[in-house]
This record gives structure tokens, C-alpha cells and sequence, in this order.
């Protein structure tokens, strides 16, 4: 990183980054704490709280690519000051609303809030750091959940007595977080160190979206994102069910969503700050057939009822999945250059949607024609393949 264009060490751009991005962060990981509340407010069907999150979840994926177009040539400000007013609209239009239509409407304003401040966060430390990068952008991303974690036992206790209130407050955190990070955060010029001019041909590090997905490297990233997110969602959404279906006891089932969301805030910081000592390409793959290997033994020792093993290897599988969000924003930065990274990030984000289609409506599918383990351990698979493919990745050539 070049000091020289700051006036303060980096790290200060990478803490105002994660705190912005982990007040956006309880749009995902808060709803199982808003959800029933909303329910009982507007008397909606889980079927219809579902869908409320189906469409944030569509609005937070699409919404980050038309984020990173405007941040690569006009800067974080735009973006972020934009977002605020959705992540604050989107709370607002929450607590007042009085049918599902506009509930659905809120959160959806929300999502696309969440994608702004997301592309311009873990985008920001590609932008600045040369050495370190990994780790910088971990601890990004580690605060998506993190941060959300220690909020959501003080929403679990107030959002039901309180609703309006409650959601006026979280208003006010997350639109207030994007404000502060538009007020902080720049990109540094494009003529400085940082892009490593001085070792790289103009053609070689400004890479467009509309280049980036005419080489094959894109979209081997793009399939690869696309099955761990399935695998990660379906671990996510659907570990409790698994650990009941097993006879496991409930508390092994409780742990074992713990253990998913402590792990995989570690998952991303860890696993960044590897990267940058064995390299990016090598840790994501090492890291996605560990994951595999450990969901299927988790299998296996859930089979046999050994609980505390269960757990563990859940928390092992979703520690490994992790760290590609801190190392794939960077491995694109590489094929394809920092100076349009925002742009090309976004444009394999959209992958999401795919893992999320996996793991909502085939995983359930799958669970009824083939069962729980076997679902489970195809998932598995997919993670080790994963890993597998990415090891074939070369540098992008004109």
C-alpha cells in the first residue's frame, strides 16, 4: 500500500469498512430474530415471511453489481450514500408497515442497501493493499456476521416488546454505519503505486466486466462460487433439520448452528491472512476439500450418534468453506486488476443466486427423494470438486 496517499495508516480504512458492513450485516443474519414478530404483526404465513427473505436475498445479489460499476469510475461515496438511504428506508418502511406488500417492499429496499455497502467493503482493501491483502479483506468479512452475532441476542430481547422502536434503532446503525464509511473511505488514484503500474501493462490490470466473462478463468470462479454457496446455504439453513433427523438431542442441534456462525466469521479472516503467506489459489482449494472431507465425516459420525464429533466437523466444514469471500475478491483483482474490481467482484457474486436456488429448493427436493445424508454427502462432494477445479486455475492472458 502506498502510506504516501493516506493520511493515516490503512488499517483505519479497513476497521471503518467492517464496521459499516457489519451494521448492513443484521439485514441477513438478524431476520430469524425479526421474522416471527413481523409475522405476528401482519398475521403472514412462514410461506410469505419465506419469500419476504427469497427477495432480499435476489435484491442483495443483483444490486451489487450496478454498486461496483459506479464505484470503480466515480468512487465509494455514491454507492454508499445511496445505500444509507436504503438500509435506513428499508428499517423505517419495517416498523411502519402494515401489510406484507410493504414489509416485502422494506426489506427488498434493504437488500439493495446491503449491496452497496457490501461491493464497496470488501473491495475496499483490494484497492489499497499490496501486501496483507488477505488478511485486510477477512476482517472485512468477518464483520458481515460477526458483528451481527454479538447485535442479535439484543434484538431477540427487545424486538418483540418493542418492534418499532427496535427497528427505528437498527435504522439508524446501519444507515449511520454507510454514512461514516461514505464520509471516511476513498480510493486512491489511479495513477498511484497501488496499481502497480510500474510492473504491469495498461492491458493487463483493467480488466472490465464485459472482458472478464470472455475468458474461461471467470467462469470456473463462477461455477466453483456458485456450489459452495449451495453447499454453505444448505449447511446455513438446513443443519438444524439434519441434527433432528438424526436423533441427535436438541442441544447438539443448537451448537451446531453456533458452532456454523462462530466459524465461519473465523473461516474468512483465517483463511485471508493464509492466503498472503501460501497463495490465494492454493488456500481456497486446499480449504473447499477440507470443507467436503469434514461435512462428510460430520456425516458419518451424525449417523452413528456421535454428537460432539457432529458439531465439530459442522464447524470444520463451514470454517473451510469461509475463507473464498476474503480470497476470491482478491484472486480476481489479480486475473483481472484493481482498477475495475468492484465491477468484476460483483459480476461473480451474482453466482449467489444459483447456490441459493441449490440450497433452498433442490436440497429440499433432494432430501425427499434421496434422503438427508446422501444430500448431505453430495453436498460434500460438491465442495471437494470445488476445490479441485480451482487448482486448474491459470493467469488471465490477452
Amino acid at each position: 500500500m502506498d502510506r504516501s496517499e493516506l493520511r493515516f495508516s490503512g488499517w483505519e480504512l479497513v476497521a471503518t469498512a467492517a464496521v459499516a458492513l457489519g451494521a448492513a450485516g443484521v439485514y441477513q443474519f438478524g431476520w430469524s430474530s425479526i421474522r416471527l414478530p413481523l409475522g405476528g404483526r401482519l398475521g403472514a404465513p412462514e410461506s410469505a415471511l419465506g419469500t419476504v427473505f427469497t427477495l432480499f436475498v435476489v435484491f442483495q445479489t443483483l444490486g451489487q453489481f450496478p454498486a461496483g460499476w459506479v464505484r470503480d469510475r466515480y468512487g465509494p461515496r455514491i454507492p454508499l450514500l445511496a445505500g444509507a438511504l436504503c438500509l435506513a428506508g428499508g428499517f423505517v418502511g419495517l416498523a411502519l408497515a402494515g401489510s406484507l406488500p410493504v414489509a416485502a417492499v422494506s426489506y427488498a429496499l434493504g437488500g439493495v442497501g446491503v449491496s452497496a455497502v457490501y461491493t464497496v467493503a470488501v473491495n475496499t482493501p483490494v484497492k489499497w493493499f499490496r501486501d496483507r491483502r488477505g488478511l485486510a479483506t477477512g476482517v472485512v468479512g468477518m464483520s458481515f456476521s460477526g458483528l451481527s452475532f454479538l447485535a442479535i441476542p439484543t434484538i431477540r430481547g427487545s424486538v418483540g416488546e418493542a418492534f418499532e422502536g427496535t427497528m427505528f434503532v437498527l435504522a439508524a446503525v446501519a444507515g449511520g454505519g454507510a454514512v461514516l464509511a461514505a464520509v471516511v473511505l476513498r480510493d486512491p488514484p489511479r495513477t498511484s503505486a497501488t496499481d502497480d503500474a510500474a510492473s504491469a501493462a495498461p492491458d493487463e490490470r483493467a480488466w472490465t466486466w464485459r472482458e472478464s466473462v470472455r475468458t474461461w478463468q471467470f467462469w470456473l470462479l463462477y461455477v466453483v462460487f456458485a456450489a459452495t454457496n449451495g453447499v454453505g446455504l444448505m449447511i446455513i439453513g438446513k443443519i438444524v433439520s439434519f441434527a433432528s433427523a438424526l436423533s441427535l438431542p436438541a442441544a447438539a442441534a443448537t451448537a451446531s448452528a453456533s458452532a456454523v456462525a462462530l466459524s465461519e466469521a473465523g473461516g474468512v479472516v483465517i483463511g485471508g491472512s493464509l492466503s498472503d503467506r501460501l497463495g490465494r489459489r492454493r488456500t481456497v482449494a486446499a480449504s473447499l476439500v477440507l470443507c467436503g472431507l469434514s461435512l462428510a465425516g460430520a456425516v458419518a459420525l451424525g449417523a452413528q450418534g456421535i454428537a460432539t464429533g457432529f458439531v465439530g466437523l459442522v464447524g470444520a466444514a463451514a470454517f473451510f468453506r469461509t475463507p473464498m469471500f476474503a480470497v476470491f475478491p482478491n484472486l480476481v483483482a489479480d486475473y483481472y486488476g484493481r482498477r475495475y474490481s468492484s465491477e468484476n467482484y460483483a459480476a461473480l457474486y451474482t453466482a449467489k443466486l444459483f447456490g441459493g436456488v441449490f440450497a433452498g429448493t433442490i436440497a429440499s427436493a433432494l432430501v425427499l427423494v434421496i434422503g438427508w445424508s446422501a444430500s448431505f454427502l453430495l453436498g460434500a462432494a460438491m465442495a471437494v470438486l470445488s476445490g479441485i477445479a480451482v487448482t486448474f486455475l491459470r493467469p488471465v492472458e490477452r
